[in-house]
């Protein structure tokens, strides 16, 4: 992998080439050391994410300077600009649109950045080049002028998007690059040149890989905390799913922030990020007048600011656009939250217990907001019914959808009190409401805590706290025989999973017995009635 490699352990930061990330240990420097796992070994969940309307996302398109820049020289060349016979403005012209581009007395950088405009106006036909009847070449305005001017979503969003899909590319070919390897090679020899493809085929991998994982880490982050850390997005590319990071991995690490650090910028020119980059001068030995670069105390603990030096990066709105529709046309499944707006109570509850466990709540807002309280009551009870193996997830998220609607949903949950499978959930709703209702009877009750419990097992997966704080809450007496010996006759689809979850999970040693032996008879139970 390209990049700058780190320091060897016999060599400290001022005696090499500058202080590095892998000096610092990643969990101080970081906070974060875990990685995606195996895309080939586990199935690709791509979360959902919420965008801004198409509106929006075209003027935040309209706002990026460099495409601010290429519609204006679009406009700029109306009715018409003599050009030469590849489409290239004379010298004359080239200072003219740098200063029609805001320059008053453009020197040769600002104008080198009008022509990168230019450039990027032409491949998107903003600008248009061809021949007058008497044989001049000249540049007219392309046909979608007019549309990306009026600010019309589909045009301006399918203008930025091209753009999108070429600054990607040339991101990546300007990283591959070696002169050393292309001044090197001969004419008829390809090795130089393959040499150069494999390069740029591999940081098109690293890119492509880094906006996925941004993609992701934006898509769980609380508002305003979508900033990530050049480290920690390295350290999700580099090491595997719980383990620590080992001196190899920490070197590649910093190879890689070094890497994805300058195609990061790139992108940022277009808005598909805010990136801060790699501050120079943690990788300089001293500074032009000989004084050395200050340097960063690793002994103490590191700052914000200290941990920004090594850069960040955010994904904005209009990147998490177009990274969606790179995933798409690569063949994953990336929803929008809001795509199940459509459904009917049930449908939604089934689509949320089989693969909405990311951003169900989100999901629940919105398909509630879109209906009338008592009606989209009666929907998510509805779909709450039922005694196969998802049910309980089903009525988990129903539980969830009636806290959205609140009050407003108490007369249709009256109306399920007496019900064999949601009678249980709709009490111990309304009694937390305040409701004079009475409390469950035994049988239902012991029905709801085998409910409650299998809902969170098949949503968690029995990981994390959730699970355990459950178990420990469950209202076991001093007797547990006898508690247990009522809970193994539930006839819920769960009990034998549950009994087994209690007996591995609870810390009194007794009750935990009890409930292992309460699985056994369960599971005969469950036998005899198959």
């Amino acid at each position: 992998m390209a990049g700058r490699s780190r320091n060897t352990p016999d060599q400290q930061p001022s005696e090499a080439e500058g202080l590095l990330p892998a000096d610092y240990d990643l969990a101080d420097l970081y906070g974060a050391q875990s990685g995606d796992e195996d895309p080939d070994d586990t199935a690709v969940l791509i979360p959902p994410i919420d965008l801004p309307s198409d509106a929006e996302l075209a003027a935040a398109a309209l706002a990026v300077p460099l495409i601010a820049r290429v519609v204006a020289l679009a406009r700029w060349v109306a009715p018409h600009r003599p050009v030469d016979e590849h489409g290239d403005l004379g010298e004359e012209d080239r200072v003219r649109a740098a200063r029609m581009l805001g320059a008053e007395d453009p020197d040769e950088d600002e104008v080198v950045e009008a022509m990168r405009a230019w450039a990027l106006a032409c491949d998107l036909d903003l600008v248009e080049t061809g021949t007058t009847d008497e044989g001049a070449h000249v540049a007219i305005p392309g046909p979608d002028l007019a549309a990306v001017e009026a600010g019309e979503p589909a045009a301006v969003l399918g203008l930025w998007f091209e753009a999108a899909e070429l600054v990607r590319e040339l991101a990546a070919e300007a990283e591959s690059v070696d002169p050393e390897v292309v001044e090197g090679s001969e004419s008829d020899d390809s090795d130089g040149l393959a040499e150069v493809e494999d390069a740029r085929e591999q940081a098109a991998e690293i890119l492509d890989e880094a906006l996925h994982v941004l993609y992701e880490t934006t898509a769980f982050a609380e508002p305003g905390a979508e900033t990530v850390p050049l480290g920690v997005l390295a350290a999700l590319l580099v090491v595997p799913d719980g383990q620590e990071p080992d001196e190899e991995m920490l070197g590649e690490i910093t190879d890689l922030m070094v890497v994805l650090d300058p195609m990061l910028g790139d992108l940022a020119e277009l808005g598909l990020v805010e990136h801060r980059p790699i501050d120079p001068d943690l990788f300089e030995e001293g500074t032009e007048d000989g004084e050395a670069a200050e340097p960063v105390d690793t002994d103490r603990p590191l700052t914000e600011e200290d941990a920004a030096r090594f850069g960040t990066v955010r994904l904005t709105p209009l990147g998490q656009y177009a990274v969606r529709e790179w995933l798409l046309a690569d063949g994953y499944d990336a929803p929008l939250i809001g795509d199940l707006a459509d459904q009917d109570g049930p449908g939604l509850l089934r689509a949320l217990a089989e693969n909405g466990q990311l951003f169900a709540e989100p999901e629940l807002k919105n398909w509630v907001a879109a209906r009338a309280p008592l009606d989209a009551a009666r929907e998510l009870l509805a779909g709450a019914r039922g005694r196969d193996v998802q049910s309980p997830v089903r009525r988990y998220y129903c539980a969830l959808g009636l806290g959205e609607i609140g009050q407003d949903a108490a007369p249709a949950v009256t109306e399920v009190v007496d019900d064999p499978e949601l009678g249980g959930l709709a009490r111990e709703w309304l009694r937390a409401r305040g409701a004079d209702v009475a409390a469950a009877e035994r049988e239902v009750a012991l029905w709801r805590v085998i409910d409650s419990m299998a809902a969170v097992m098949l949503i968690t997966a029995g990981e994390g706290g959730r699970l355990q704080a459950l178990v420990a809450d469950l209202p076991v007496t001093d007797n547990p025989a006898s508690y247990f010996g009522e809970v193994w006759r539930v006839p819920h689809p769960m009990t034998v999973e549950v009994l087994e979850a209690v007996g591995e999970l609870h810390l009194d040693r007794k009750v935990a017995k009890e409930a292992r032996r309460a699985a056994v008879k369960a599971r005969s139970l469950r036998a005899q009635s198959a």
